[in-house]
């Protein structure tokens, strides 16, 4: 079938533009009439059109989703293009739209160089504003937009704008480097430059606030940097490699510089910059805990270097008490509004303990310097061909006690000046150093006696130099329980007063030897035959006894009558020795009767002659010597258990073997009488008392003398 004019005459432009769908609907249509032809031909298929048009109802619904999808997915392919096309055209519109401010920059640039180096900060500054403000605003636009990749065209014309600000930020920290001179010098400088700071700082403040994206180079953090270099400024002019030196001059130099600059530049801080920042700033805080904070870290730096004693010294003054007071941070230029109260001590405690025992150490050094070179002097006057120098009172002295206690006095009082603990520091290094001061001048006395021994003649003086060690000993002390100057806490160890104790027996004992090389002579006379018919042994010993008490008189009180026990003790002693010696046996009865004579005058000859240099009777051992006369004078041997038994229990400390020499003595006691006498005395042994002063106990009895035997034969 053909068309028709009328069909012809409706077919659409798309007919016209789409043949291939003008000949798929004539096949269509020819489809369709030759099954409608079918269907008319056989009327028994008329039941079936229902069914037909529902089927091709929905075949024609499914192809036309289908040639929807079709055309609708080649439409999106070609709008996807043109989407990308759009985006860039409007990218480009966006640029083109400021291209006349972005030409614009370049000159801006130059001419705001022009106004840093011409110093005309505030307008370079507001120039600069202007360009970082239009750039985040374009850049802020774009970022809204999602424009990414105009974001780079545009920093692209910016380039610059970076190495601007940080030209104009390192004039400004020149400035805030400078700015103790300039506050004094030209205010206005240093005032713009902190207009400036506080302009940015608000920029940063209200970008972190309210801005969507931050700009490059945002937050600068100005205040924070002036605070920094504000800071570097005060701390490396003075603190930062400086090399101050161990020794006290230098370290003095040092630390009065310090005290005058810091008190100066803080009065400049408090009374011109001030008012040149804004109030909270609390520019003075700052500048204040500035100072401290690297005066901690500079003392410590100090403290690192092996100072000597008058170094250490002035560290601990300087921070402990001048750093405080009126003449520093206490300066009443900077009072009320200077408080370091609340920063902290510039030594921690645990430092200052530190430092106290290092300067003990140093003080205790040159303690012992100086004591031994005191020693040396002491014991070279000794050789001198004169006697030792007397006080007022005709007593011998040197200028040992008086050196000593004053160099260690010295040290305690020094130490006082800066803190308790330091003081007492001190007093227990100048205890402990006066006791081996004393044991070294004990071994010195010790040595020098030995040489004297080989030499009597050397040292002259011998006996007049130890009288004056111990008055010397004497006058320490009394002087060491003086030392602190806290009576409270005068606390002199026991070993101290030993060592004291030490050095006096010392020297009584050398004393003492003196004495006794002089009487010995004289005591290896007896008893003796000459001795017992009236000889002039014991008014020689007398005239010894005497020449020596001459000399003790040059020697205080209390060892004067210490020496005078001793000496009469030892003249006791020797007189026993000389007895014991069994060098003389009586006779008969009347030689024991001439040597009970002999006794009696001797002792009381001696005793008196002690009563008259101050001795009293009840303190001499002499009385030894009569006792023992009674035992010699007895008449009757078969009395002799009983009056043992009284002699031993007087004198305690008596042995078998001196009574049996006693008994030996007499040359009339059988056998018997003597077997008595011992059993008698091993039925009462004696229990020395706690106040008894031994006499015996120190004299040797010699061993009886065995009879001689001939090889392979009887003994006599």
């Amino acid at each position: 079938m053909g068309m028709s004019a009328e069909d012809e005459r409706t077919m659409s432009p798309r007919d016209e533009e789409w043949p291939e769908a003008e000949k798929a609907e004539k096949l269509a249509r020819g489809a369709a009439l030759k099954w409608a032809s079918a269907v008319f031909y056989c009327p028994e298929k008329l039941e079936g059109l229902g069914q037909y048009r529902s089927r091709e109802t929905q075949r024609n619904s499914s192809i036309q989703s289908r040639l929807k999808s079709t055309v609708q997915s080649y439409l999106e392919g070609g709008l996807q293009q043109m989407r990308a096309l759009m985006a860039e055209h409007v990218q480009l519109a966006s640029v083109v739209q400021v291209l006349p401010q972005l030409f614009s920059v370049h000159e801006v640039f130059s001419h705001t160089l022009q106004l840093l180096h011409g110093q005309h900060l505030l307008e370079a500054h507001a120039a600069l504003m202007m360009m970082e403000h239009l750039r985040d605003d374009i850049l802020s636009q774009l970022h809204l937009r999602g424009l990414s990749s105009a974001q780079a065209t545009v920093l692209s014309y910016f380039g610059g704008l970076q190495e601007l600000s940080e030209r104009l930020a390192k004039q400004l920290w020149d400035i805030v480097g400078s700015s103790l001179r300039l506050v004094r010098e030209d205010p206005v400088l240093f005032v713009t430059a902190v207009r400036i700071i506080e302009r940015e700082e608000k920029i940063d403040d209200t970008l972190l606030l309210e801005a969507t994206f931050l700009p490059p180079g945002r937050p600068k953090g100005w205040r924070q940097k002036f605070y920094h270099i504000l800071q570097e400024t005060i701390t490396g002019a003075r603190f930062h490699a400086t090399h101050v030196g161990a020794e006290g001059p230098g370290l003095a130099r040092h630390l009065a510089a310090l005290q005058k600059d810091i008190v100066s530049e803080l009065r400049v801080v408090k009374d011109l910059m001030v008012q040149c920042v804004p109030a909270h700033y609390n520019i003075l805080s700052v500048c204040t805990a500035t100072y401290h904070q690297a005066l901690i870290s500079h003392l410590q730096d100090i403290l690192r270097e092996d100072l000597d004693k008058q170094a250490l010294f002035l560290l601990l003054e300087w921070a402990l008490r001048v750093y405080c007071s009126p003449e520093m941070m206490g300066h009443p230029d900077l009072l009320p509004e200077v408080d370091v109260s609340a920063l902290g001590p510039l030594m921690s405690p645990e430092l200052v303990d530190q430092t106290e025992r290092k300067y003990v150490v140093k003080v205790k050094a040159s303690v012992l310097e100086w004591m031994q070179r005191t020693l040396e002097v002491e014991f070279k006057e000794w050789f001198r061909e004169e006697e030792p120098e007397m006080d007022h009172q005709g007593f011998f002295q040197s200028a040992l006690p008086v050196i000593v206690m004053q160099m260690l006095n010295e040290n305690i009082q020094v130490a006082s000046l800066i803190t308790d603990s330091l003081q007492q520091k001190v007093y227990n290094m100048a205890l402990e150093e006066l006791e081996a001061f004393l044991g070294r001048l004990r071994e010195a006395l010790v040595q020098c006696g030995k040489e004297h021994q080989k030499d009597r003649t050397a040292p002259k003086y011998y006996v007049s130099y130890l009288l004056a060690m111990l008055n010397n000993n004497l006058a320490l002390s009394s002087s060491v329980s003086s030392l602190h100057p806290n009576t409270a806490r005068r606390e002199v160890p026991m070993s101290l007063w030993a060592a004291l104790d030490r050095m006096q027996k010392k020297a009584c004992q050398l004393l003492l030897e003196e004495l006794l090389l002089d009487l010995q002579p004289l005591c290896l006379q007896l008893p003796s035959r000459k001795w017992l018919f009236g000889s002039q042994l014991v008014s020689s010993m007398c005239e010894v006894i005497d020449k020596y008490a001459k000399d003790f008189s040059h020697v205080r009180k209390p060892i004067f009558t210490l020496l005078l026990a001793e000496s009469e003790l030892l003249v006791a002693s020797q007189y026993l020795r000389a007895l014991m010696q069994k060098k003389m046996v009586c006779k008969n009865e009347e030689e024991r009767g001439q040597f009970c004579d002999r006794l009696l005058q001797d002792a009381t000859q001696l005793r008196e002659l002690f009563c008259g240099l101050g001795l009293d009777q009840s303190q001499q051992s002499l009385e030894a010597v009569f006792a023992l006369r009674e035992l010699i004078c007895l008449k009757d041997p078969a009395l002799l258990s009983l009056e043992v038994l009284g002699f031993i229990t007087k004198y305690p400390d008596v042995s078998d073997e001196h009574i049996t020499t006693l008994l030996d003595l007499r040359g009339d006691v059988s056998k018997e009488v003597r077997h008595m006498v011992l059993e008698m005395m091993a039925q009462h042994p004696q229990v020395l008392p706690e106040s008894y002063r031994p006499i015996f106990n120190t004299i040797l009895v010699p061993a009886p003398e065995l009879p001689f035997c001939l090889r392979k034969g009887k003994c006599a």
